[in-house]
């Protein structure tokens, strides 16, 4: 797309972010998809000619030739398809169906003096190859684009965790300062949570699932031409050779419970990386994490001094836009009026879309990622200014010590109070504790209060 074909896309995925979605076009465009339909074809046509069953003869140049279709489809090949739809050809009329098109594109580039063309499609309705062709392109932009980014995300936030293991901060909850924690601990977090998510992930495109049983998940077409051939042993084999899982059940339609697994496991990611977009923020908000400027960025119409976290906000839209587009998608694909109807079609050419919008969403979280930087002193002002948060531990070891009021001492001079460390000292010497344990109490800081936050990164794997 040009620059000023951008500029009127309707779409900002094809549009202002093209070059941000562009590695997706060889799996998610229109002609991706034909160039998946002309494989599915194709194999299909050659595996029925290893069929001891079929007069079909193919041999090794031939079969080199129709593999060759796919595997150096061009422009040309998508101008021919899409011609063989919408406007037919000298040999066809055109035929409003865009699996027939890939059909008839298969049969007019045959080898020369080929006798194939009647095997072309045998037995198969629209939804054989479509099933397969989507779940080959699928699970290709999951493997080749989505996977690769989040894992370099993951591998940041675990080079952050350990970079920053030790460095101590105030930790918040219910947004109220709670107990120290490290920096580095809380993007352990983040890296363990991505990881699993994408162990999710890697689980459900190795478990896609794929059919081939005719018009109504019968084999009726191919056992009244060859009922002595094992035709669902022949689908299995055929659809396992593409490295998909076999599905021997379906009506017409693959019930794609399959893709229904993958896009909530992706949505699961997503997810994680959405919590992380706003701690970062709120981090950058309380000037935990400074941010590097951009030479020649405007960070406000306005306000000239402002370096705002743009990236971690445009990561938050786009994933919460891929997360609504994914539910929805899982909720549609799965469900079919009795044996087939056609509104899932339209509906998986928004696959794409939605995958689009998790690649934006990654990539401007690791942007994010890459120009933050702790602030070390504010967090630990910030630590210095909360000295109340050594109350856990105070009557943490005073109910060691054998004081059942521990808590409720500690209570009263803290809850809803400015304390100091002052005045956990006044309460220190008011206690009847051994001499070494009021030492033991009055060493306690909020910097040192962090547990063994720095060595629990070592359990990232």
């Amino acid at each position: 797309m040009t620059e000023t074909d951008a500029l009127y896309a309707v779409s900002p995925l094809d549009g202002r972010y093209d070059g941000r979605t562009a590695p997706l076009s060889p799996y998610a465009s229109e002609a991706a998809l034909m160039r998946a339909r002309v494989r599915v074809e194709v194999e299909y046509l050659i595996a029925l000619a290893e069929l001891e069953a079929t007069p079909l003869e193919l041999d090794l140049d031939d079969r080199n030739h129709l593999r060759g279709l796919y595997q150096h489809f061009a422009e040309e090949d998508a101008q021919l398809i899409k011609k063989l739809e919408t406007e037919g050809h000298a040999e066809f009329e055109a035929t409003n169906h865009d699996v027939k098109a890939v059909e008839y594109f298969v049969r007019l580039r045959l080898p020369e003096g080929s006798d194939a063309s009647p095997w072309i499609h045998f037995g198969l309705t629209s939804e054989d190859v479509n099933n397969l062709a989507h779940r080959l392109l699928v699970r290709d932009a999951v493997d080749e684009v989505l996977l690769p980014q989040l894992y370099d995300v993951r591998d940041t936030l675990a080079d952050m965790a350990r970079d920053y293991r030790a460095l101590p901060m105030l930790a918040r909850t219910h947004g109220q300062p709670a107990t120290p924690t490290t920096f580095g601990k809380e993007m352990a977090v983040y890296a363990a949570r991505l990881g699993r998510a994408t162990g999710r992930i890697r689980r459900a495109t190795d478990a896609l699932r794929g059919k081939l049983g005719g018009a109504s998940g019968t084999y009726a077409a191919h056992v009244a031409a060859y009922p002595d051939v094992d035709w669902p042993a022949f689908a299995r084999e055929f659809v396992t050779d593409l490295g998909l899982e076999f599905e021997p059940l379906t009506t017409q339609v693959n019930p794609c419970d399959d893709l229904a697994a993958l896009f909530d496991a992706v949505r699961g990611a997503n997810t994680v990386l959405l919590d992380l977009d706003l701690d970062m923020w709120l981090y950058v908000s309380d000037r935990y994490l400074g941010q590097e400027a951009v030479e020649g960025e405007t960070g406000s119409s306005t306000m000239p001094h402002k370096v705002n976290p743009i990236d971690f906000e445009n990561s938050e839209g786009n994933l919460s836009k891929a997360n609504s587009d994914l539910t929805f998608l899982a909720d549609y694909v799965t469900t079919s009026r009795l044996q087939r109807d056609l509104s899932d079609s339209t509906v998986k050419r928004n696959i794409g879309g939605a995958f689009a919008h998790c690649l934006i969403g990654y990539g401007k979280t690791a942007a994010g990622l890459s120009k933050v930087v702790p602030n070390e002193q504010v967090m630990r002002d910030d630590l210095a200014d909360t000295p109340e948060i050594i109350g856990e531990a105070v009557q943490t070891i005073l109910r060691r010590e054998g004081q059942a009021d521990a808590y409720e001492r500690v209570k009263a001079v803290t809850r809803g109070k400015d304390v100091t460390l002052a005045d956990f000292r006044e309460l220190f010497d008011d206690l009847d504790v051994d001499e070494d344990v009021r030492e033991e109490l009055t060493a306690l800081t909020p910097a040192d209060y962090t547990g063994v936050a720095g060595a629990l990164v070592d359990d990232l794997e």
